[in-house]
């Protein structure tokens, strides 16, 4: 057994149970002096809720957690999760003294003192896992304090982060830890918790008290794959139940503590895709009106905001293409405001981004064309590349005919080689892109146009003198 210096709080004693994890005995502790999302939070695994292919049978945290030993990692996930609560029961696992910090509230100093500490545990065979919450907001020198301790095993890091680590964590930290992404918990592991809370809570089983199946609902709905957020709601419903002397926990007093009206919108169900799809046919049929209730449906109901703003990338260029280039460009600059700013304020950007989209001129062109040749190269139609295209970067090429009678066409008149073929014999003549006469996609279509009958007429008049000669 290791000797731990000082004594871990979250020290697992040798005359275990049998469960993979143990929970410090805190009978002494009153429970109404804690907030019901504390008390349930989990003391085993077999009470984790969620996170399956982390720490399921098959997980990829199971092996090391079962062989008792650990290293640095980021995890990277939503609020109410189970990031801070797996970070625990690890430490345990792996009997380390945990030393917890939020990055909002300490800085380097606060770092060196936890490094300090458990340099000396460390000489008496004991091991510190460093649980940083919310990682990311730590700047660059914070970062690089933990490099070295990290780096020489004298903490274990666990960071914690709602942000993609990728950007947010330095290079040289990422590279010495290894990241889990954690998923929000689906109505399956909420329902458990719920039961759970029932069930055993100290408080909520005293408390005669049903609940409706809608209000049920509504609590799942509302959290949003929040643990936290579904226990925090749940105690105030239930206060609101006691103070009215209701025997019943109803909709309505879930609505009245959310102090909002429940959208009917499950963003993993088929509501979900039902309004996202009427919200794009709207933007795509130019009824902005439309566009922005559908909007303001999906925002109202916790729509992830970056989701909607890629679907616009997507619309940008699959229905409104080349008819406004400049729209792309507007969707991508939506997207990147929103990443930077967030809600509330993003819902400014999506809206002046989906108008904007709406009331553009549209065209599919450029989507009905890599379509139309996907579809062609699919069924096999891939005949070699015209000699007169390939590049002749060595003499042997040259010889073999790479490159010959390939004309350049910024020396032709008019820029463009017009006798020159562009597809292989094969398919040649095939159309593929077909451009619309509408807004800055006209211009290209009567371009187009007047590009092949120049060819044509060029290939006639070349058939012409062969015929001759």
């Amino acid at each position: 057994m290791i000797n731990h210096w000082p004594p871990s709080p979250f020290f697992a004693p040798a005359d275990r149970d049998g469960s993979l994890f143990e929970e410090p005995d805190r009978s002494s502790e009153d429970p109404s002096q804690q907030p019901l999302a504390e008390r349930m939070r989990p003391r085993t695994l077999e009470e984790f809720s969620g996170q399956q292919h982390l720490v399921g049978d098959k997980g990829a945290l199971r092996p090391l957690l079962q062989a008792g030993r650990m290293h640095s990692m980021i995890f990277w996930g939503e609020p109410g999760v189970g990031k801070t609560t797996l970070a625990r029961l690890v430490a345990k696992r792996v009997e380390a003294t945990f030393e917890q910090l939020s990055a909002v509230a300490s800085g380097v100093g606060d770092v060196r003192k936890v490094i300090d500490a458990a340099r000396l545990r460390r000489r008496a065979g004991a091991q510190t896992m460093l649980f940083i919450d919310e990682i990311h907001r730590f700047n660059k020198a914070q970062q690089d304090a933990l490099l070295h301790a990290v780096e020489e095993g004298v903490i274990t890091l666990i960071g914690a982060t709602t942000e993609n680590p990728s950007f947010e964590v330095i290079s040289p930290l990422l590279s010495r830890c290894r990241v889990y992404r954690f998923k929000p918990l689906d109505n399956v592991d909420l329902s458990r918790l719920l039961d759970r809370a029932f069930a055993e809570d100290v408080i909520l089983k005293e408390t005669p008290l049903e609940i409706e199946k809608e209000a049920q609902d509504a609590l799942l709905g509302l959290a949003q794959g929040d643990a936290r957020e579904l226990m925090n709601l749940l105690e105030r419903s239930v206060e609101r139940a006691v103070y009215e002397e209701s025997d019943k926990l109803t909709l309505k007093l879930v609505e009245q503590v959310a102090q909002q009206a429940l959208s009917r919108y499950d963003k993993a169900g088929e509501k979900h895709y039902d309004t996202i799809s009427a919200f794009i046919k709207t933007v795509r049929n130019s009824d902005p009106d439309a566009a922005i209730y559908w909007l303001a449906r999906m925002l109202d109901a916790g729509e992830d905001p970056l989701f909607i703003a890629r679907r616009l990338i997507i619309l940008a260029s699959e229905d409104v293409g080349n008819a406004n280039p400049n729209a792309l460009l507007l969707a991508q600059a939506a997207f990147d405001a929103v990443h930077q700013i967030g809600m509330p304020e993003g819902r400014i950007v999506l809206a002046q981004a989906t108008t904007y989209l709406a009331a553009s001129p549209k065209s599919n062109a450029s989507y009905m064309a890599i379509g139309a040749a996907m579809d062609l190269v699919g069924k096999g139609v891939q005949p070699a590349v015209p000699l007169h295209l390939r590049n002749a970067v060595t003499g042997l090429m040259k010889a073999e005919g790479y490159g010959e009678d390939y004309h350049y066409s910024h020396s032709e008149a008019g820029g463009v080689a017009l006798t020159m073929p562009g597809l292989p014999d094969e398919i040649e003549g095939t159309r593929f892109y077909e451009p619309k006469e509408v807004g800055s996609e006209a211009p290209i279509a009567r371009r187009m146009d007047e590009l092949i009958r120049l060819r044509g007429e060029a290939r006639s008049n070349m058939d012409d003198k062969d015929s001759e000669s």
